[in-house]
């Protein structure tokens, strides 16, 4: 197996921008934008604030913004895979903007490589990352706490080095997380029934997402194999 030093850091613990990031948020952003790419968009952008995102939603009325919580004045869907995954996207662009995965990517913009995962991407993400020597995974949820987002990394990680690591203990920390409760039990709120589930939906798409700085915009695109 190859070996490659990894390290694990929270947003606030990121002193400089490292050359590989992989932004860790599985409840729900980095979900959400997988379906999102499934269901046809060609690029997320990523935005800063919600100022920011109706910002750019008043520039592009065409793009479709989300964020989360409830629904809000301006913004067309929430944060949440199981509402989106039957939104036809073909060709859109989402304006996505979360309490922790945007702000993540948006904390590591000078990287070389920045891949934004969840579980549903995870044997794509692990698969680019192979031969990197050293990748440093921004752990984004609960100020670098969230145990889904932990186990996710920690995971992708392990099989990033070519091994084959039993998926299940670590599905089983995401699913006793602290986020995966409050979705349960509808603390969250703008949560579908199905948002637990589709977040632990090991390897559903075959694509990792990259994003990338464009015309002063960070923006998430599949990378990797074709969606679809």
């Amino acid at each position: 197996m190859a070996v490659m030093e990894t390290r694990f850091l929270a947003i606030g613990e990121l002193a400089a921008t490292p050359p590989v990031a992989v932004v860790i948020d599985v409840m729900r952003a980095f979900t959400t934008a997988a379906w999102a790419f499934a269901q046809g968009a060609e690029r997320i952008v990523l935005a800063g604030s919600l100022d920011e995102a109706l910002e750019a939603k008043s520039r592009h009325p065409h793009w479709l913004a989300l964020k989360d919580g409830p629904p809000a004045p301006g913004f067309d869907a929430v944060n949440s895979p199981g509402r989106l995954r039957d939104t036809d996207l073909t060709g859109r662009t989402v304006i996505q903007k979360t309490t922790a995965g945007t702000v993540g990517a948006l904390a590591v913009r000078g990287a070389d490589l920045v891949l934004c995962a969840s579980f549903v991407v995870a044997g794509a993400t692990a698969r680019a990352l192979r031969g990197r020597p050293e990748v440093t995974f921004v752990v984004t949820g609960e100020d670098g706490r969230a145990e889904e987002d932990r186990a996710c990394a920690e995971y992708i990680a392990h099989r990033a080095t070519g091994a084959t690591p039993d998926p299940a203990p670590y599905l089983r920390r995401a699913a006793a997380s602290t986020a995966a409760d409050e979705l349960t039990r509808g603390i969250r709120e703008g949560v579908h029934e199905d948002d637990v589930r589709l977040c632990l939906e090991l390897d559903r798409f075959p694509f990792a997402m990259s994003a990338t700085p464009e015309d002063g915009l960070m923006v998430l695109r599949p990378y990797g194999e074709r969606v679809g």
